[in-house]
Formats: C-alpha cells, structure tokens, sequence
C-alpha cells in the first residue's frame, strides 16, 4: 500500500539541502523555514548563554513551536538543548554565588543630595545556594586529613604484611 506524501523535512545538511519525505523522497533545497546545521548551533548557543527557549527561537530564525517540535523528535537536538541549558544554568549559579559572596554595589543618595556607594549582600540567594549545596560541603568536611589517611595506609600495610607472614608460617607447617 503506497503510503501519503506528507512533506515532512529532515534537517538540512552542511549542503544546504533537505530530506523531503513521501512517495518518491527527494533532496530538495533548504527553504527558509527549514532547520540547518547553523541554525541548531546559533539556538543551542543563545540557549546556553540565555535559558531562554523563546529567544534562543528569535536568535535563530525559527518559531517556538518549530523548536519545541524539533526536540520532541531529534534526540540529539533534545541532548544539545539539555546540556546547553545545564550550561547555562552552571553560568548562572556561578554569577549568584559571586553576587552573594562579593556583593553588588549600589548607589544610596542621602537626604542632604549626597550620593554613597555601598555594597549589598542577597542574603536570600546565599541561603537558597547553602541549602542547595549542604551535602556536598559536608562531604568536603568528612573527607579524612591526608595525614590521617597516610597513617591509616601505614597500619593497613603492617597488618598486611603481619597476615602474609602467618599465611607463609602455617603453610610452611602444613608441609
């Protein structure tokens, strides 16, 4: 049973064409709503540096909805987008933090006109950022002194050592 074109299109190769799909799939060239190998890095990139789905579309040219479609049903687009956003968000975590340790500056004027820089800490940022990284501070904090360790190694290999010369003494005797 011969089966219905539908005009669905694969992603444009480097070449600038396209798949298109039906009875008789031909390589057509790319139009300009079709996805190319550009346009997926220049929405992987703005996806990375913004985290923002609807820009990183605008960026490259392509609708929302194209975009969303395009993740649903090329895995290694879905797997670039979740890297990309956990990219970004590493960015951003790292942006809070140094905003929470180092703080922002921000201008106060005072009531006689007098402008005073002071800096400003986001107690909240800090805290959400402590919560979400507890464990792996104490983890740090569990983690043996490397002198503590070098000792433990040492009686460790005494005992060893003390165990194979048993060994060697009951098979001697065994013979």
């Amino acid at each position: 049973m011969a089966r219905k074109a539908t005009g669905r299109r694969k992603a444009a190769p480097a070449d600038g064409l396209v798949l298109r799909g039906g009875d008789s799939p031909k390589m057509e060239k790319a139009g300009k709503r079709d996805w190319s190998k550009a346009k997926e890095d220049v929405y992987v990139n703005t996806l990375a540096e913004t985290c923002n789905f609807t820009r990183a579309a605008e960026a490259a040219g392509v609708s929302t909805s194209s975009a969303w479609k395009r993740r649903k049903t090329n895995a290694a687009f879905r797997a670039s987008c979740r890297e990309a956003i956990a990219a970004g968000y590493q960015r951003l975590e790292l942006a809070l933090l140094d905003r929470a340790l180092n703080g922002s500056e921000k201008i106060v004027i005072r009531k006689d006109g007098a402008e005073e820089r002071v800096r400003e800490y986001p107690n909240a940022v800090a805290l959400t950022l402590l919560r979400l990284h507890r464990e792996t501070a104490a983890e740090v904090e569990d983690e043996p002194d490397q002198v503590d360790v070098a000792e433990l190694r040492e009686r460790l290999v005494n005992k060893l050592e003390r165990l194979r010369k048993r060994i060697e003494e009951e098979e001697k005797e065994s013979e």
